[in-house]
C-alpha cells in the first residue's frame, strides 16, 4: 500500500518508516497515498488528517493529546475510514483490558504513567483511556524524565491487599505490529474507529 507517514523524523516515525517498508508498503507523498499514518504532535494531527480526508485518503492516528471530534464527523461525512488508538502495543491493550476487569472487584484505583520528557501530553492517551474504563474518580500521576520510553501501572487497593497491573515499553518497535494491523484493517471500514482492541476482537 502507498502510505504517507506524518512524523517520519520523530521518535516513532524513525522506527515505523523502515517497518512499513519491510512489511511491503511504499512511503510516498500525500498526493500519491492510499493511506496516511500520523505520529506527530497534538497541534498538527487534526490539520494533517483533515487534509488527507479532503484528498480521499484513509487515516491511522497514533498521536495523542488532541481533540479528534472533527475527524469523526469528517470521516462520516466523506464515508472514509479513520482509526485512532491511544496505544498500539499489544501488551498495553491487554493491560487496559485487565484493568477494566479488575475494577469490578476493587473499590479504588490510581494510575502512574511514565514517559520520556519529550512527550507533550500529560496524562498520556493510554492513561486517560484506562481511567475511562474504571468507575469513579481515578487519580493519574504523570512522570516525564529522560531515559524512559513508556510505562504504566494501574494500582488497585482494597482492605488488606493491592493489585498492580503494569506494562513497560522498552522500545518503540512494540508499536509496529499494531500499526501495521491498523493499516490493513482500516481499509475495510468507512467511518471513525477507536481502539486497537476492536481490531483484535477483544470487544
Amino acid at each position: 500500500m502507498r502510505i504517507v507517514l506524518f512524523g517520519r523524523g520523530g521518535k516513532v516515525g524513525r522506527v515505523l518508516g523502515p517497518a512499513l517498508e519491510a512489511a511491503g508498503h511504499e512511503l510516498v507523498e500525500q498526493d500519491a497515498a492510499e493511506a496516511a499514518v500520523d505520529f506527530t504532535a497534538p497541534d498538527a494531527v487534526v490539520p494533517n488528517m483533515l487534509g488527507c480526508l479532503d484528498a480521499g485518503i484513509a487515516c491511522v492516528i497514533g498521536t495523542t493529546g488532541a481533540d479528534l471530534t472533527s475527524l469523526d464527523s469528517a470521516a462520516r461525512d466523506r464515508g472514509l475510514p479513520v482509526f485512532f488508538a491511544p496505544n498500539f502495543a499489544l501488551g498495553a491493550v491487554l493491560m487496559m483490558r485487565f484493568a477494566a476487569e479488575a475494577a469490578a472487584f476493587f473499590p479504588r484505583a490510581e494510575i502512574v504513567e511514565l514517559h520520556n520528557e519529550a512527550k507533550r501530553d500529560a496524562p498520556s492517551g493510554t492513561a486517560r483511556a484506562t481511567a475511562d474504563l474504571i468507575p469513579g474518580e481515578v487519580a493519574v500521576h504523570s512522570v516525564r524524565l529522560p531515559g524512559l520510553v513508556a510505562r504504566q501501572e494501574v494500582i488497585f487497593g482494597a482492605p488488606g491487599e493491592t493489585l498492580t497491573i503494569r506494562h513497560d515499553t522498552s522500545h518503540r518497535e512494540s508499536f509496529m505490529p499494531g500499526v501495521i494491523l491498523a493499516i490493513r484493517e482500516v481499509m475495510k471500514r468507512q467511518d471513525y474507529t477507536y481502539g486497537l482492541d476492536r481490531l483484535l476482537g477483544l470487544t
